[in-house]
């Protein structure tokens, strides 16, 4: 349980400080006043857990424990007797000190979606959005079981794209290693056979550029290792700001073969939500603004946020994104078709599952081409090591012939 200190007078009047173990700062308030004593201030001890709180938990372990907080509470079991029979059923540390502080919080009288909004290292800002639409609409356990649906079904993609991405890194990363260790540990063995030609001016380009790349890499690795350093720090800044996500995810949308199998994957995420919450009766204007950001990408939240706003006007959905330039034209017509059949919200699941075998099939001819691609390029650069060790010593033994 939570730890917190206290404040508090006497009926004499004396000033009472210490610390105290309760659920929440209501209950530690009840617990002083059964001593007696009138709170001043209570206020919450920052324990180890607050530090775990920032900590990770794994998709598939949060989508168990909205699926486990659905069925308690479509059994009828109150939301705080849930969190707290969930809490401590759970294996997960990090998930257990959350649900602790959410706990904590609804018993105070914060609404489980405000409860949930300062971690979103556990619950991202869709699911929290998700379950405020929920409380209002008097639906939390049906919200609740959608969002582990869509959690699992997220986990499940995300295991395929790192599983069919997996060989083609292995193999990027095993050529990288295999070049480096040739150039900077078998390259230096031949410097002495190949002086005499140095002096001669007769070495070849290709020979010279190498050992100016194994001497480099040699005396200044240190140097290398900062820079990639520097680079990798500054491009996560960048893209912390508002200006470089915009400009990154303007750019992953563009980028040729894969800008169409991102474009795939985020839509088919925001008609799956979007989709979801019409099914659950919330009203088309509020689906838009918490679908728009499943997405993932600025850029598309901020077309899809434009296209609500004609909506407004009384426009159908299929029209303005008719006009937007990031929505496939035969997407656009199966929303239009659903439209005039009122099954909108059927409609737009098909479409999440029809963009995902489209992902997945652009997906797998992606990977096809890359192992390929990956081997030539780990080829060419063993062969230019090769060749600038062997064209030195053809050239000798031509001379000595």
């Amino acid at each position: 349980m939570p730890e917190f200190t206290f404040t508090a007078l006497s009926k004499l009047g004396k000033r009472d400080t210490g610390t105290l173990t309760a659920n929440s700062e209501r209950e530690a308030a009840s617990m002083l006043d059964a001593r007696g004593l009138f709170p001043v201030q209570i206020k919450a001890l920052k324990a180890k857990s607050q530090s775990r709180s920032g900590r990770k938990v794994k998709g598939r372990v949060v989508a168990t424990f909205y699926a486990q907080l659905a069925d308690l509470m479509h059994s009828g079991v109150p939301l705080l007797k849930a969190l707290d029979l969930l809490e401590n059923m759970t294996a997960n540390k990090a998930l257990a000190e959350v649900l602790r502080e959410v706990r904590a919080k609804v018993a105070d009288g914060v609404n489980l979606a405000e409860a949930m909004k300062p971690f979103p290292m556990v619950f991202n800002e869709l699911s929290v959005s998700m379950v405020k639409a929920g409380l209002e609409g008097g639906f939390l356990e049906n919200v609740l079981k959608r969002i582990a649906t869509f959690t699992e079904h997220q986990e499940d993609m995300k295991g395929k794209v790192v599983g069919a991405l997996a060989y083609p890194v292995f193999l990027g990363v095993v050529g990288l290693i295999v070049v480096n260790v040739l150039v900077i540990f078998f390259v230096p063995k031949f410097e002495a056979i190949f002086k005499r030609l140095e002096e001669k001016g007769e070495l070849p380009l290709l020979t010279i550029w190498l050992m100016r790349a194994s001497h480099f890499m040699q005396n200044f690795w240190f140097v290398m290792i900062g820079l990639f350093g520097a680079i990798v720090y500054g491009i996560r800044r960048w893209l912390r700001s508002e200006r470089g996500r915009l400009t990154w995810d303007r750019v992953r949308l563009k980028l040729p073969a894969f800008g169409k199998l991102y474009l795939s994957l985020s839509l088919s995420r925001f008609t799956r939500i979007l989709g979801t919450m019409m099914h659950n009766g919330i009203p088309i204007l509020k689906a838009l603004q918490i679908a728009k950001d499943s997405t993932g990408n600025k850029v598309l939240a901020q077309a899809i946020e434009e296209s609500a706003e004609n909506i407004t006007g009384g426009a159908k959905l299929a029209d303005p994104f008719r006009r937007n330039a990031y929505f496939p034209k035969d997407v656009v017509e199966m929303i239009a078709i659903a439209e005039e059949s009122n099954t909108l919200d059927k409609t737009l699941i098909d479409i999440a599952d029809s963009l995902e075998k489209r992902s997945s099939r652009q997906l797998e001819l992606f990977v096809r081409l890359l192992e390929p691609v990956m081997l030539l390029v780990m080829a060419m650069a063993i062969l230019a090591v090769v060749l600038g060790l062997l064209l030195p010593i053809f050239k000798m033994g031509s001379a000595v012939g």
